[in-house]
């Protein structure tokens, strides 16, 4: 051992640069806390709570939640709304599944030419029909010939027509009117469609269900101002309607027509005179925009006559949703 300047003793060059390395490392560490002198409490400093350090999020790391991202607890009246449109949900789901058949089967019966006799049996092999033969697919279930409306046709038109019943407010006399008449309306589109004729057995029991109910509503809530306009807007329309087919004939709106008129005016008359011209007007529009499409495309001539009972009931269901 060699004595240093210092009065210490020098030891070896490894133990030497050890301990300059770890000089180093304190020095880096900053001044080391002696006891009694920096790191002794004060006692007349007050003593402050440590401050708390939010560690900033990764990335995919879900943030904390706080009191501005609970989400707010719907009130009571918002869980009644979605509780009844449930319930709504399920009843249009079994009245689709119980309803369909049957409407099925009167596309079926009704669906003939005009002056022919309902139609009993299939066409092709005679089978008889009823609502529990005819399936979605429109086929005879002996020998699979085409029958009735196009497949699947029937149940896409319920499945808009529960749209429309869902969606218009009123209460449950008039919403049961709105439900009975697009009942009827789903075989009478269908229907024209297919053959282009209104069958009686169709449209007036639609009229007089509409009527019938619509009076309960009014028996049992309004009063029978809006009954009595009803009436007066299904009759007025009624014979407009009828009033063409004896000026014009075959140019004018058929007798079908008129018919079903008198649900369709007593429906939109219930709502008022602004939502009955409403269902007018978007009635003529469908009609105008269809007829110049299909002239276009050379689908139709000039003389062509389009079934006007589809766009009837497109014009009324518009007008009720507009009036909701």
């Amino acid at each position: 051992m060699v004595d240093g300047e210092d009065g210490g003793s020098v030891g070896p060059k490894a133990p030497d640069r050890a301990v300059r390395l770890e000089d180093r490392t304190v020095a880096a560490a900053g001044p080391a806390v002696r006891p009694g002198v920096m790191g002794s409490v004060d006692a007349t400093r007050p003593i402050r709570p440590p401050v708390r350090t939010v560690a900033p999020r990764e990335v995919g790391e879900p943030a904390a939640s706080t009191a501005a991202d609970t989400p707010d607890i719907p009130s009571t009246p918002d869980r009644h709304t979605s509780a009844m449109m449930k319930s709504l949900s399920v009843l249009g789901i079994l009245r689709l599944v119980t309803v369909a058949p049957v409407l099925r089967f009167a596309v079926a019966r009704y669906g003939v030419p005009p002056g022919s006799p309902t139609r009993s049996g299939c066409a092709g092999c005679g089978a008889p029909i009823g609502p529990a033969t005819l399936g979605p697919a429109g086929r005879c279930p002996a020998c699979r010939g085409r029958l009735g409306a196009p497949p699947a046709a029937v149940e896409l038109a319920l499945v808009a027509a529960l749209a429309v019943l869902v969606l218009v407010d009123g209460t449950l006399a008039e919403r049961a009117a709105v439900a009975w008449w697009l009942a009827w309306a789903v075989p009478l589109v269908l229907v024209d469609l297919a053959v282009r004729r209104l069958p009686d057995r169709l449209t007036l029991p639609a009229a007089a269900g509409t009527v019938l109910l619509l009076g309960v509503a009014a028996a049992t809530g309004v009063g029978s101002g809006p009954w009595l306009r009803a009436l007066a807007a299904g009759a007025g329309l009624a014979l407009a309607f009828a009033a063409t087919t004896l000026l014009f004939g075959r140019r004018g709106f058929g007798l079908g027509d008129a018919k079903l008129a008198l649900s369709v005016g007593a429906l939109l008359g219930w709502y008022g005179w602004p939502t009955l011209v409403v269902g007018l007007v978007l009635t003529s529009v469908l009609s105008g925009v269809v007829g110049l499409a299909l002239l276009l495309a050379r689908r139709v001539r000039w003389s062509s006559h389009l079934p006007f009972g589809p766009f009837l009931v497109l014009g009324t269901a518009a007008a009720l949703l507009l009036a909701a």
